[in-house]
């Protein structure tokens, strides 16, 4: 398994729904974070994109030097930049990172947001934008001079100056639940991402995505974004999840699902429709709780529960083919340790090469002297696993 982290470039805190135990989000912040997960083994980290967030190219770019191993997950917006801008970027980016850049492709599914930025289709036409964008964006990776007249995109000799590290290019993932994304995704992306519903329901999308997918000649990798709240028991883990909400009131929830209506999302229909703004009966399917999208969008679902039970229900969305699994949870930095610790022991957690100089294991006493000190002999070096 591939496992990610999150970093909430706004947003986080203990609580949902109030400003009591609201982090700070800056850039000392978002380091700790980053450097947590490059430490403790994150194959990488989903920058978040939009107009409530910090810009995710800018916050990749301010943490590449900070960490080693550690890849970003950042978003293309097509309609909001060019092909050849963002090509350009990405591959400047690639470059300086030593190849750990990862592109989200994201046609964005707020129509109100979409026009305070410029961009006024519908939601099957920026599918059909997005199409035109990769076919561009594939060219120029290639290294071709490209020429292209389309509908919504005309560039005349494009080409990228210096090429990205990774060939032919960083790898394309993507999430999204209508046909028109379907459609696109079998064409073009390399990893369809699905949000936390129920097993059944994303066993659905993957058995569509394959299909689609081999009709065009092409092998997907499939990836869940879901958050995480596990503790050493299952009532510990329940309680986290309820104090999360307990701030929460009846004028919250209406006020974000108001917001989240206007959005031509089908994936965000479909977690609203989860909850339906109601608190009675968030637990949708075993342990998979669905109380975080009552005021927050995208992903409002979160796997609850014990670490062998947390285990075994990754498992389950493992045996449906998905090898990448982008967690969070709040608070991001203490919440990336316990994930960490009580989960990774339990699970296949593809590993980077790790280093094979020795290092001392001090033996603490009940008092806190240290007592003699073994020096290992190196472990053993895995090869990196991704999923590309």
């Amino acid at each position: 398994m591939n496992l990610f982290w999150f970093l909430p470039t706004h947003g986080d805190g203990r609580y949902l729904g109030t400003a009591k135990g609201a982090r700070v989000v800056d850039l000392a912040y978002l380091r700790q974070i980053a450097q947590a997960a490059d430490t403790l083994g994150y194959s990488g980290v989903l920058i978040p994109t939009g107009k409530t967030c910090e810009d995710s190219w800018v916050v990749a770019s301010s943490l590449i030097q900070t960490t080693e191993n550690l890849r970003f997950l950042v978003a293309v917006r097509p309609g909001l930049t060019t092909p050849t801008v963002a090509a350009r970027m990405a591959a400047t980016l690639d470059r300086f990172s030593d190849g750990r850049l990862l592109i989200n492709v994201v046609a964005g599914g707020d129509p109100f947001e979409l026009a305070g930025d410029g961009l006024f289709l519908g939601h099957d036409e920026r599918y059909d934008l997005t199409a035109e964008f990769l076919q561009v964006w594939q060219r120029l990776m290639a290294g071709d001079t490209v020429d292209f007249n389309g509908k919504y995109i005309r560039v005349e000799n494009a080409k990228l100056g210096f090429p990205p590290a990774q060939t032919p290019s960083p790898p394309l993932y993507f999430g999204g639940s209508s046909p028109a994304a379907h459609h696109l995704a079998a064409g073009y992306i390399d990893h369809y991402l699905s949000w936390g519903e129920p097993v059944e329901d994303v066993a659905k999308k993957i058995a569509d995505m394959k299909m689609r997918a081999s009709a065009r000649g092409r092998v997907l990798s499939y990836g869940l974004r879901v958050n995480i709240i596990v503790r050493e028991t299952e009532d510990e883990a329940w309680d986290a999840a309820n104090a999360l909400i307990q701030y929460v009131d009846d004028d919250a929830i209406k006020a974000a699902q108001q917001t989240y209506a206007r959005s031509d999302s089908e994936g965000q229909r479909r977690m609203s429709n989860l909850h339906n703004g109601s608190r009675d009966n968030l637990e949708i399917a075993p342990n998979l709780w669905a109380g975080v999208g009552l005021v927050r969008g995208g992903a409002g679902t979160a796997l609850v529960g014990d670490p062998q039970t947390i285990a075994t229900r990754l498992q389950e969305y493992a045996n449906l083919g998905i090898d990448t699994f982008v967690l969070s949870g709040y608070p991001h930095l203490e919440e990336a340790y316990r994930v960490a610790e009580l989960l990774f022991p339990l699970l296949p957690v593809a590993k980077t090469a790790e280093k094979t100089k020795a290092q001392p294991i001090f033996h603490l006493s009940p008092v806190g002297d240290t007592g003699k000190v073994d020096m290992p002999t190196a472990g053993p070096v895995y090869a990196a696993e991704t999923a590309l």
